[in-house]
């Protein structure tokens, strides 16, 4: 293979960031919008798709809290709701929202802890962290962590594939324990006329797979979970491969090593998954050294099968590659990128929620040629952008291993 030079294989869109918080509405007033990002894509008719997350914190709130709101008594052997001591201001707590799996019918509802709380960690925004005194002396203490945003499922629909008008209501919601936290980065895979969404479920109880399917992106049916925590970025392939279905993976593991990178499964039935093995790890010292996962669906060329896949390095930064798998073995890598396609490069996609991030979720073909695609990435963790590809010129940019 001829290398082709990687930093002009993206072509951003002139309007990105696509899509905003501003472009958002709230799922409930007690809320505000803080990142729209890591959407599925799809081609449904003449319609462009996104199925937008959609993450959400509590509205920041000032002077005196009022006598219905509610603190998280982080003392309890489990935590639990009660009133908030009067004379609590908003100033010096900081909110969470979560589904109360305990309430009739389910809902979101918004807690506040106190920022003096012993043992409390704020310092990265996406989370909450409290370390509880040991119950015996010599002991280690426990660790709680908990999420500042809940996240949800939205679609936006387009007809160019670059200006979208966003549903007014959210999609897909929490609605279980293994949900308390959200429904997050989906990838949307179409399978004999359906369309099978992935997306990693958030709870107390760790990390999860679960799916979904739809025809119209306007009803959807749950089908559960898919893998064990701590698993994400799930994605199908689009059909049977050897009379069998595949997905490309990523286990968690906390012990050893703690190595994060995509791995390989397969299925009869898309429920029970077996034949689990290692597929594209980390590459100390490279562009995806320190960790990766799937991005977006995976697609047939003329090669073997095609992964846009996303690499964190050592410095954290999260940038898009690919690599080429086997036609009738998609076990087995053919060629990988030796530089990634997409890095952060932009100010939208350098500064947000989280900085020094592309991540992709999805891609669909462009209409005047099935050797060009546009692939949707979040942005910093905080909005929505795309980038044209040239399939040829990505397939000519991979190294082979």
């Amino acid at each position: 293979m001829t290398l082709a030079p990687v930093e002009v294989l993206a072509h951003r869109l002139d309007n990105n960031p696509i899509l905003t918080s501003a472009d958002v509405a709230p799922s409930q007033a007690a809320l505000e919008v803080v990142s729209v990002f890591n959407a599925a894509a799809a081609k449904v008719g003449d319609e462009t798709i996104l199925l937008l997350r959609v993450a959400e914190r509590p509205r920041a709130m000032t002077g005196l809290l009022a006598a219905t709101a509610r603190s998280l008594d982080l003392g309890a052997p489990h935590e639990r709701l009660e009133p908030v001591p009067p004379g609590t201001l908003g100033e010096d707590v900081i909110g969470i929202a979560f589904l109360d799996p305990a309430t009739e019918p389910r809902r979101v509802v918004v807690a506040y802890i106190r920022k003096d709380l012993p043992g409390l960690d704020i310092s990265d925004p996406r989370s909450i962290q409290v370390i509880r005194p040991p119950v015996k002396p010599g002991a280690r203490g426990e660790v709680r962590d908990y999420l500042t945003q809940i996240s949800h499922l939205r679609v936006a629909r387009s007809i160019d594939g670059a200006h979208f008008v966003v549903d007014q209501l959210p999609s897909v919601v929490p609605v279980n324990s293994f949900e308390e936290y959200g429904c997050e980065d989906p990838r949307a895979t179409l399978i004999d006329g359906v369309w099978h969404i992935t997306y990693v479920s958030v709870g107390s109880v760790g990390i999860t797979t679960s799916r979904l399917t739809t025809t119209d992106f306007r009803s959807f049916e749950r089908h559960g979970l898919m893998f064990l925590p701590d698993h994400k970025d799930v994605v199908l392939f689009p059909g049977r491969v050897q009379d069998r279905y595949v997905a490309l993976t990523r286990p968690m593991p906390s012990s050893f090593n703690r190595v994060l990178g995509i791995w390989i499964a397969f299925s009869d039935d898309l429920v029970g998954w077996g034949g689990h093995r290692p597929l594209a790890l980390p590459r100390p010292g490279m562009w995806d050294g320190v960790r990766t996962g799937a991005g977006s669906v995976p697609f047939r060329v003329r090669e073997g099968w095609l992964e846009l896949y996303h690499g964190v390095d050592s410095e954290g930064q999260y940038a898009m590659g690919a690599l080429l798998m086997d036609a009738e073995d998609p076990a087995r890598v053919i060629a990988r990128s030796p530089e990634p396609i997409l890095t952060p490069d932009h100010d939208y996609e350098q500064s947000g929620f989280y900085r020094n991030i592309v991540f992709s979720c999805g891609h669909v073909p462009l209409e005047h040629g099935a050797d060009r695609i546009r692939m949707y990435y979040g942005a910093a963790d905080s909005r929505m952008a795309a980038a044209d590809f040239d399939v040829k010129e990505i397939v000519a940019s991979l190294a082979p291993c």
